[in-house]
């Protein structure tokens, strides 16, 4: 079965009597859609709906664990403490560095389900681990083929709406559960369908440019490459400009090499095949 440590990774419990309470009036996913042995989607966003932190979260015996990345480990943390106030809730780090995937396999005892790849047809379950340094390319182009956003996995992700790393499509966003941090921005968003970057996968018939190249249609920006493996890749792109580009035949590039985008079939969402803006 194929498996792969992904290193750099922290896991925080958030336990006690009212820990859904606390996390679901904060965090973007609705969490008693989270079932037992499954690991979702979510974000915990500034008051103007950016993503301040990106994260996967699951059930355990008397909480919730987050996974997300090591860099966010503390501050995700202190936080949640700053919005903790009377809850009776416990935040506490957890001694695991790394978090093991495996797929095409049945899941490993004590491992959740990644819904993110579900959403795909994927079977990937993963598992808290302590680093053992081993490629994690196989599943880099997994994530990839599949057009699954990594979050922090693929850079920085404080740019971004939850929209644009379809979070909106994953069930890392629900616009049913309530208030949280940011709702209204994002509500908002989803309600004035004014969502126009989004993830896509991108290919090329030779290697790809490093991560950080521009997206360019006729030599005009478009969006930014996050993640690379080969000649195949992750960006956020403005979905009207590439539709307007592959209507009209306009050369689209990563950098100097020419590319393909496509988003995720999973995902439900198609290029524009004319914006707004030219239609009037």
């Amino acid at each position: 079965m194929p498996q792969t440590t992904l290193e750099n990774r922290t896991f925080i419990a958030v336990a006690g009597p009212e820990a859904e309470d606390f996390l679901q009036a904060i965090i973007t996913t609705d969490l008693p859609s989270v079932g037992p042995g499954e690991a979702w989607p979510g974000a915990l966003l500034t008051p103007q709906g950016k993503i301040m932190f990106e994260f996967l979260i699951a059930r355990s015996a008397d909480g919730f664990v987050i996974e997300t990345d090591a860099a966010s480990g503390d501050p995700f943390a202190k936080r949640l403490t700053l919005y903790r106030l009377r809850a009776k809730v416990t935040i506490a780090k957890l001694e695991a560095n790394a978090a093991t995937a495996f797929w095409d396999t049945a899941a490993p005892e004590g491992a959740v389900r990644d819904m993110r790849f579900a959403k795909a047809g994927v079977d990937l379950f993963r598992m808290p681990d302590s680093a053992q340094g081993t490629d994690v390319s196989a599943y880099t182009a997994l994530r990839i083929v599949h057009g699954i956003s990594g979050g922090a996995e693929d850079g920085d992700a404080t740019d971004f709406f939850p929209h644009d790393l379809l979070l909106d499509r994953n069930g890392g966003l629900n616009f049913k559960k309530g208030c949280y941090v940011g709702q209204e921005v994002v509500s908002r968003m989803q309600h004035r369908s004014t969502a126009r970057r989004r993830i896509v996968t991108v290919s090329a018939d030779s290697a790809l440019p490093a991560s950080g190249a521009a997206i360019l249609a006729g030599g005009k920006d478009i969006g930014t490459l996050r993640t690379v493996e080969g000649n195949t890749g992750l960006a956020v792109v403005r979905i009207d400009k590439a539709g307007d580009a592959m209507v009209s035949g306009t050369s689209i590039s990563a950098g100097d090499v020419a590319v393909t985008l496509a988003l995720p079939a999973w995902s439900g969402v198609e290029f524009p095949a004319m914006s707004d803006e030219a239609a009037s």
